[in-house]
């Protein structure tokens, strides 16, 4: 299986925000805000496989800082645990540390052991912080250094 990672265009993210919601089993669009696309989508990324879009990494430096910031990824279900994340992951990094980024950082929700297995797969740090997003609202931080590789 040939995979190409590249940019994302405008109709990358008009067929993302059409097959999110299938893609994750349930309503997630709200997480594919435009500002994605048209204020922060420069390090967005997307991978094809034979044309057919199969994945994509919604990210952006973080202002006043030096770190990626990864936002949402999505994979199309027929493409899991064939390498699609490992590298959507792999070419943000490489945009960022061009950046001149010294960290990654990512989030996720208390019971995403998916997520958590994935990026303890791919060294990044983990750690429950409570009321991260807000009283009663514990999350998952991922952290990476790019510092030490």
């Amino acid at each position: 299986m040939s995979m190409l990672t590249r940019p994302l265009t405008k109709a990358d993210y008009d067929e993302i925000v059409k097959v999110i919601d299938r893609w994750w089993g349930g309503p997630t669009s709200a997480l594919a805000h435009p500002i994605f696309f048209y204020e922060l989508g420069r390090m967005a990324r997307v991978v094809e496989s034979d044309g057919l879009l199969v994945g994509f990494l919604f990210g952006f430096i973080c202002p006043d800082a030096e770190v990626g910031y990864v936002h949402l990824v999505g994979i199309h279900p027929d493409y899991r645990r064939r390498g699609v994340g490992k590298l959507l992951y792999a070419s943000f990094e490489q945009d960022c540390r061009r950046e001149g980024c010294k960290e990654l950082k990512a989030l996720t929700t208390l019971g995403n052991e998916a997520s958590v297995r994935f990026h303890q797969a791919l060294d990044w740090t983990v750690a429950e912080i409570e009321d991260y997003a807000g009283p009663g609202r514990m999350r998952i931080v991922f952290t990476r250094s790019l510092t030490n590789r």
